[in-house]
This record gives C-alpha cells, structure tokens and sequence, in this order.
C-alpha cells in the first residue's frame, strides 16, 4: 500500500497551491473533513483509507462560490484536477478512479450519488462540517461574503413565507442544514449530522428569542 502520511503531505501542498479567498473552504475545512472521515473509517474499516484521504484534502482543489452559476461543475473540475496531478505524482493509477469519484460526489448541488464506500464516507464527512458549530460559523461568513442578510426582519422563522437562505442567512438552517442528517449515506455519519443538528436547532431557538423577542421558538 502507498504510504498514506507521505500523499497527505502532496494532497495538503496542493491544496494549498491551489487555494483561494474562501475561508469557508480553507485547509482547515480539509482538515476537519479528514478528521470526520477517519472517525467513520472507524466504523468501516475495509474502505481504502488512502482514497478516502485524497479525496478530502482535494475535494475543493476547484471551488467556485455559492451563487456561482457553473457551482454544480466545480466537484467534476476538481476530480479532473486531482486526478492530472495525483497521477503525474505516481499516485496508485488503479486508485486514481475511486479518488475522482469520491470528489466528484462529495458536492451537494452536484447531486451524483456516491457509488463506493469511500465516496459515501468523504460525502458525509464534507456535510458533516456544514453542521455543528463551525458549521454555524461558516453558514454566516458564507452568507456575508453574498451579502445576505442576517435574517427576516420579521416572520424570521418563514412561517407564512417561502424560505429564502439566499436572502437570509438564518433560513439556511431549515433551507438545508436540516435536510443533511436524512442524506447522510452511512449510519455514522448519520447519528453525528443528528447530534449537530439538534446544536442548530438550539442555537436558532437562543437567537429567535433575541432576535424578535415576540416570536416563539419552533
């Protein structure tokens, strides 16, 4: 088996070569998803360990932004990307394959459904850090960096409105976040997504109450 420390080390150099501005999508949002990703390995000991490393420090190697509107391509660029330079590497050819999936299933708008193991791993472990407290601190950076409001200033809970987390940061919550935990494609990734999510939910309680102290928590 190729040394797994010593690829994590290209994967990272080239993660960072590649970087842009997104603190959303950063090295340590890779870090944090391998991280996530080897708790699930855990569980699923037979997945490949080093495809699944790969395709978490490269699953953003291409990141376009959320409104961007060729964002639903950005996973294949990736996969194609990753796949170019892994290779020239001397990156495991046989592997190589497994990698660009696992890549190119982790996005959400990109909705390919993962056909391994390691691609159902590396997509939980990605949503996973949508959730959470960190999840919470990139949801309202993201939301800053497309000038969306914090939330409704009023009907903050879009009880007789459509939901719109374009518009307002807080929506993003019910908009998606909370549909995460039923897509979670392992049963560990799903029991930690409900953990988190519940988080959400208390946190959106505590800020409804501050918010519009006349609007009662869901």
């Amino acid at each position: 088996m190729q040394d797994l420390h010593h690829w994590q080390a290209f994967c990272l150099a080239l993660a960072r070569e590649q970087a842009g501005d997104d603190g959303a999508h950063d090295l340590n949002h890779l870090g944090r998803v391998w991280h996530a990703a080897r708790q699930l390995l855990a569980s699923y000991p037979q997945a490949d360990a080093l495809v699944v490393m790969a395709a978490c420090h490269l699953h953003d190697l291409v990141n376009l932004p959320k409104n961007h509107p060729d964002r639903h391509l950005a996973s294949r660029q990736a996969a194609v990307l990753a796949s170019t330079r892994l290779a020239a590497a001397g990156f495991d050819a046989a592997r190589l394959p497994a990698v660009a999936h696992a890549i190119e299933a982790h996005s959400f708008s990109a909705n390919i459904a993962p056909q391994t193991l390691e691609a159902q791993i590396v997509q939980d472990a990605d949503r996973l850090d949508a959730l959470g407290a960190v999840g919470l601190a990139r949801l309202f950076y993201t939301a800053g960096r497309m000038n969306s409001a914090l939330a409704a200033s009023d009907d903050v809970l879009a009880v007789q409105r459509p939901l719109d987390d374009r518009a307002y940061a807080l929506d993003h919550i019910a908009a998606k976040l909370a549909t995460l935990p039923t897509t979670m494609q392992t049963a560990a990734g799903r029991e930690l997504a409900e953990t988190r999510l519940q988080w959400l939910y208390q946190f959106r309680d505590v800020f409804v109450a501050e918010w519009a102290p006349e609007t009662p928590p869901s």
